[in-house]
């Protein structure tokens, strides 16, 4: 009787679980968007505290050329990340598809997330403005700057190395603030 009872909690358990993974997965709007945390309207409007709390500064992009950069950046992900969503809810593919699609997804919003970060970083080190372009192996970091040594330049490769991989190749650019 015992053995019966533990079968039929492992199943009521399995089952429970497969039908959350698959409400999960199909479920169209999540409500809470944490994409939203970085995205160039969140970092354009957000308050960074000094250390007496009456002054703020407000991060901004100094360069047109810099939002252009990101604005048609983020349209290329967009339309990937509709294309993987689609892949993921269409009853065509096979569980393999999605699961890579899901996994493709998964690594966009990752490396989203660690360009938005390292921008944040290389800005607190005291340039105006950055973008970084991660794509595979590689980090193209662009800051604005009149000049720059190559301490600088060295300083920017490692701050990225040590966020990210020490395997990767950064190259660093200077766009002109002029």
């Amino acid at each position: 009787m015992k053995v019966k009872k533990k079968t039929v909690w492992l199943l009521t358990l399995f089952s429970l679980v497969a039908v959350i993974s698959v409400y999960y997965v199909f479920e169209v709007d999540r409500g809470a968007n944490i994409l939203t945390i970085f995205t160039d309207d969140t970092l354009n409007e957000t308050q960074i505290f000094g250390v007496d709390d009456e002054q703020t500064t407000t991060v901004n992009s100094e360069s047109d050329l810099f939002q252009e950069m990101r604005l048609e950046l983020s349209n290329k992900r967009s339309q990937l990340r509709e294309q993987l969503t689609q892949k993921i809810a269409s009853e065509q593919h096979t569980a393999e598809e999605k699961s890579e699609a899901f996994n493709e997804m998964d690594a966009l919003i990752k490396t989203e997330s660690s360009e938005a970060m390292l921008e944040m970083l290389i800005k607190s080190v005291g340039y105006t403005d950055a973008l970084v372009r991660i794509e595979e192996e590689k980090v193209a970091v662009t800051v604005m700057s009149d000049e720059m040594s190559k301490e600088q330049a060295n300083e920017i490769v490692y701050l990225v190395k040590s966020e990210l991989d020490e395997k990767i190749q950064v190259s660093v650019d200077i766009q002109s603030m002029y």
